[in-house]
């Protein structure tokens, strides 16, 4: 924790007070929130950025696509755009936000959208043909003003979110407390051999409710790197000094399996949702091999860095019990549809 985030610890309190009052008036109905009689599906956080959240909503699409008529709506973070927009493959992240972008371009037959009013966002999808049957909402943990019929609650393994305080000291957007809106809980981010004597610490640290289910959820990345020309396998690059460059929340997940697979590289690093200026991309060309996220790529990949830079594709993947989790999931909407 830096020094200036120590010094803001008097204000934690009343960061507390102000969201702690805004969740007490929607629980009580002071405020108001809209339901729906038809499933959607909300995916968030309690803390700032990190978490996982985009390859979990691309999970829940494999896992839906073939059989309902699928609509994602993100914010679209740090984009230049305002309202609602359906979001195309020829879309540009800083139309349309990175990860809208990516969901676009990694599923081309479902409905990808983008509204900082989760409500209008809704509602304009709901009135589209064909009519999406299951709207999943991207990053809507706090935007209460939406009441989903199922909360997907993500931790990760290396900031749980019952060790942290609010902002501006602390990462939570809210108080641990909000965690109860939950109906799954997952830490994500997980080490691929974490034990059983570890998960169950962790279970009793997150004291989870009766009626919420945990999971535990790894990263799998793949065994090569992509871009428009072709694939290449991760054991191809043993003799390449290349250059990674990374623009999210926590890259080190990533920089450890490249270091145990004994690759050579230098790193370069922005912070998240990075817009890449003209003056970044000129240096960048001057490099000659980049690999870099797939949610970095679609904001990289302007032409400028054409043929020298590659992503990493990556996958959600359950410690254990996934098929119990997809059992949850398709049970809720197949309770939910009309």
């Amino acid at each position: 924790m830096n020094l200036l985030r120590k010094l803001l610890l008097p204000f934690v309190p009343f960061y507390y007070l102000v969201t702690w009052l805004r969740n007490i008036m929607y629980d009580l109905g002071l405020k108001k929130s809209s339901t729906y009689n038809f499933p959607v599906i909300a995916v968030g956080n309690l803390s700032v950025g990190g978490t996982g959240k985009s390859p979990m909503v691309e999970y829940l699409i494999s896992l839906l696509k073939d059989e309902f008529v699928i609509a994602t709506l993100s914010r679209g973070y740090k984009r230049e755009t305002k309202g609602f927009q359906i979001v195309e493959p020829s879309c540009t992240a800083k139309q349309v936000g990175d990860e809208p972008l990516q969901f676009k371009k990694k599923f081309k037959d479902i409905i990808v959208s983008v509204d900082e009013d989760r409500q209008n966002g809704i509602s304009n999808l709901r009135s589209l043909s064909p009519c999406p049957e299951v709207i999943i909402l991207d990053d809507a943990y706090q935007h209460r003003k939406v009441k989903a019929g199922f909360y997907i609650l993500l931790t990760a393994y290396y900031n749980l979110y019952c060790d942290d305080i609010v902002l501006p000291t602390g990462n939570l957007r809210e108080s641990r407390k909000g965690a109860n809106r939950a109906d799954v809980i997952i830490v994500t981010k997980c080490p691929s051999n974490i034990s059983f004597e570890e998960r169950e610490r962790i279970t009793k640290k997150l004291k989870i409710q009766s009626n919420q289910d945990l999971f535990f959820t790894t990263i799998n990345y793949q065994k090569n790197i992509v871009n428009a020309s072709g694939v290449k396998t991760l054991d191809s690059l043993q003799d390449i000094n290349f250059t990674l460059v990374t623009g999210i929340a926590n890259p080190k997940p990533l920089l450890d399996f490249y270091m145990s697979l004994g690759l050579q590289f230098n790193h370069i690093n922005f912070p998240d949702h990075h817009n890449f200026t003209n003056e970044e991309m000129e240096k960048l060309n001057n490099l000659e091999f980049i690999i870099t996220t797939e949610k970095d790529y679609v904001r990289l990949n302007t032409g400028i860095l054409e043929g020298k830079l590659w992503y990493q594709p990556m996958e959600v993947m359950f410690v254990e019990n996934s098929g119990i989790f997809d059992c949850k999931i398709s049970d809720y909407i197949k309770k939910d549809i009309p």
